[in-house]
């Protein structure tokens, strides 16, 4: 499988709430994670990444859903970009307040570098989680 393959193929596990047993195929042993919204801040791994993800949508946004506006892949620096955008209800039990019924279209941006054996070793997440909580209900 090509880079931007292995890309695409964890982009969509991720997305679609599998889990890390849904995405650790496609990821380098202790990948990183980064993102600079609050409720990410303490997340540093693509493993805890993907665990947080299932549990949003198997918990409050259960029944979420993504697009992909666009993706690319840059050879030179072995990074892929996703832009999504993710439609979550607060539906479901969790979150830092009872169901509010309310919908988020957030948009979100992966950014993922591949190691030379072509897996995931880094990810960026860049996503306006204010906007997404205010939408919500949740601040």
């Amino acid at each position: 499988m090509d880079a931007f393959a292995t890309a695409s193929a964890f982009f969509h596990a991720c997305e679609s709430l599998r889990g890390w047993e849904g995405c650790r195929e496609y990821v380098a042993d202790g990948a990183t994670f980064e993102s600079q919204c609050e409720p990410l801040t303490d997340i540093s791994t693509v493993e805890a990444y993907c665990e947080w993800m299932a549990g949003l949508g198997s918990g409050p946004l259960a029944g979420c859903s993504y697009e992909i506006n666009a993706s690319s892949y840059d050879e030179s620096t072995r990074t892929a970009m996703f832009f999504g955008t993710f439609t979550g209800t607060h539906n479901g039990e969790g979150g830092p307040v009872p169901p509010t019924g309310k919908t988020a279209r957030a948009h979100y941006v992966y950014l993922l570098t591949l190691d030379d054996s072509g897996k995931v070793c880094r990810m960026v997440k860049v996503w306006n989680a204010p906007w997404t909580l205010n939408e919500l209900g949740w601040a």
